[in-house]
């Protein structure tokens, strides 16, 4: 008796991880974020991590985001922008479980080796020559590479760290969709060696089986910590 009632809860709980493991469907037609709080607050409506505008006082403009036609800023040290168009820049989208950017490379610019947490994404080339790729989780670490060209597709699984490299003379240019309002980001350089405050060197030094001065001008790189 015992025994079938640990088997009933431990199905009980892979399900409702399974059906926690995505944004929620929703509930009504829509539910538009608040961008101020104060500006409704006696008429608005808290749903999954954002206060919604009153239906009544939804316009179009809340659905509608100008701009994604204008090239990113990519003289940086990866040579590669991203302009994201989630719940925070598009407050229609809230509840939806979708999102999309715009990423601009610069020739031979990269989006760094990054996840995102909460979302899986489908990268379309509108431009030029992308190698692109992705790599499994532990323990075999899997890694799978593709070169991409105009009018290519590629996915890249929820949670799964993955990369975009423009291999060409030219810019070049992607669109991708992510299966969340708000899937986050996770750079992977950024996150380990520019946390604040930082982790300590020895972590690090152990973890990458790195000299620990590497580690600490690294973390001066990245973090800009003294």
């Amino acid at each position: 008796m015992m025994k079938a009632y640990i088997v009933t809860v431990a199905l009980f709980a892979l399900a409702f991880s399974l059906a926690s493991a995505s944004d929620p469907d929703p509930l009504q037609d829509f539910c538009v974020a608040l961008k101020d709080y104060s500006e409704y607050s006696k008429s608005a409506i808290f749903v999954n991590g954002k206060f919604c505008k009153d239906p009544k006082l939804v316009k179009a403009e809340d659905f509608f985001f100008e701009g994604l036609n204008i090239p990113g800023n990519t003289d940086n040290k990866v040579g590669s922008n991203v302009t994201t168009v989630n719940v925070d820049t598009l407050p229609g989208l809230n509840t939806l479980g979708i999102s999309l950017v715009r990423i601009d490379f610069a020739p031979y610019g990269e989006n760094p080796p990054h996840t995102h947490p909460r979302g899986t994404e489908v990268l379309v080339v509108l431009e030029g020559t992308l190698f692109v790729g992705f790599v499994t989780s532990n323990t075999e670490n899997r890694l799978f590479t593709k070169t991409l060209n105009k009018g290519d597709v590629f996915v890249f699984p929820v949670g799964l760290i993955h990369f975009q490299l423009n291999v060409g003379k030219t810019n070049a240019l992607a669109i991708s969709g992510l299966s969340s309002q708000n899937p986050g980001v996770i750079t992977i350089a950024d996150a380990v060696f520019g946390s604040n405050p930082p982790i300590n060197p020895d972590v690090l030094t152990k973890a990458f089986q790195l000299d620990k001065n590497v580690v600490e001008e690294l973390q001066k790189k990245f973090g800009g910590h003294n």
